[in-house]
């Protein structure tokens, strides 16, 4: 019976351990998950404040790739009225030379009328009655009825001629003038464009100052991309405009009224658009990609010329912006770009003349490239243009 009760007291102490044990237990575990919980809500906070802040980085660089556009489309319309300038500048040059010239004619002119007028006038009372009477036969009269009637029809031309020149000269003026006040408006425009380019120059310097290197490092590399752009554009223009200078056709280098009918075919057999006409900031051409596109064979459009056929690299031999690329004129006033081609892999030259269809080089993803595709490009006087229209 002692020994049934000890085990009794021993059973109720271990129950009365337990208890406490699991009481404690219970407090402890409900700290615990108090704990956990305030974890991890700080956790989540955490993480919320880094999905913020990197919410932020993005929306700045944002901020800076959309400055970066206007920059750069700033910069060209400012390249274009320097362009537009020297050419205007150009022609006012030239139209100042002939009014020039004009004037010495017309001031020669009516110099030469005056002195015969005045000549006239010393004759005094002699007429042309006078000499017709004072000729001694009837050829000599004859003769002198055709000098008088000469001279009669020399001075009434050369009354015409003055008045019409002296009307050319007036109308020159005006148009001179007109050509001035052109030229004044396009500095002013160009003044203006200035001064909106280096405020937004300063705004985009800001945002960048906020900008991890990484980002930085982007922002380099899109804006070393905007300026090869220009540059391109600037090369092509020039060629535009020398061509049509020296075919004396002012229709050259218009951008086709038709472009359907410019007879393109597709630069990628197989393959279609991916990524159209400005489907992103700053795309100024069009994307052919898809399954198995890397290595193959990019087409000449059209048949043309070679003008640009180059590697755009960094000086530590990366590729960079449009990486491998060429550009052929196709002389009915359009020229294509083809770009981020393989490394090496062009077969064509400046200078050299292509076939429609022959093959120009490989499609890869060499430059300002996430993948294998091929970016093209139709250029009208050295500027983008839509080129959904041109093709098939």
């Amino acid at each position: 019976m002692k020994k049934i009760g000890l085990k009794i007291v021993g059973i109720i102490v271990i129950a009365i351990i337990v208890l406490q044990f699991n009481v404690v237990l219970a407090a402890t575990s409900s700290e615990l998950n108090a704990s956990k919980t305030e974890t991890d809500k700080k956790i989540e906070e955490a993480k919320e404040e880094l999905e913020n802040i990197n919410s932020e980085k993005s929306e700045t660089l944002q901020q800076v790739e959309d400055l970066i556009m206007q920059i750069s489309s700033a910069q060209s319309e400012i390249d274009e009225l320097d362009s537009k300038i020297a050419d205007m500048n150009t022609q006012i040059e030239e139209a100042q030379s002939k009014l020039n010239e004009k004037q010495e004619e017309y001031d020669d002119k009516e110099e030469l009328l005056e002195t015969r007028l005045v000549t006239a006038y010393e004759l005094g009372e002699t007429s042309y009655l006078d000499v017709l009477l004072s000729s001694s036969s009837l050829t000599d009269l004859i003769s002198k009825y055709y000098m008088i009637s000469e001279i009669t029809q020399s001075d009434m031309e050369l009354m015409d001629k003055i008045k019409k020149e002296k009307e050319e000269i007036e109308t020159a003026k005006q148009t001179l003038e007109t050509s001035k006040q052109e030229l004044d408006s396009a500095k002013a425009e160009k003044q203006q464009k200035a001064t909106e380019l280096q405020n937004t120059k300063s705004q985009k310097d800001s945002y960048v100052a906020q900008l991890n290197e990484q980002e930085k490092n982007t922002q380099a590399e899109l804006e070393q991309f905007e300026q090869d752009k220009r540059d391109i554009q600037a090369q092509l223009a020039e060629i535009a405009r020398k061509e049509m200078a020296n075919s004396g056709n002012s229709n050259v280098s218009n951008t086709p009224n038709n472009p359907s009918a410019s007879g393109y075919i597709r630069p990628v057999v197989g393959y279609s658009i991916t990524t159209g006409w400005m489907g992103y900031s700053g795309h100024t051409g069009v994307d052919f990609s898809g399954s198995g596109i890397s290595g193959k064979p990019v087409l000449a459009v059209k048949a043309g010329t070679v003008v640009t056929s180059t590697a755009l690299k960094y000086s530590n031999g990366n590729y960079r912006s449009y990486g491998e690329y060429i550009v052929i004129n196709h002389h009915d006033g359009t020229m294509t770009l083809y770009a981020h081609g393989a490394p090496g892999s062009r077969l064509v030259s400046a200078g050299q003349s292509v076939s429609q269809g022959q093959q120009i080089m490989s499609v890869g993803t060499t430059g300002n490239s996430t993948g294998y595709h091929l970016h093209f490009e139709v250029r009208v006087n050295g500027r983008p243009v839509n080129p959904t229209p041109y093709l098939p």
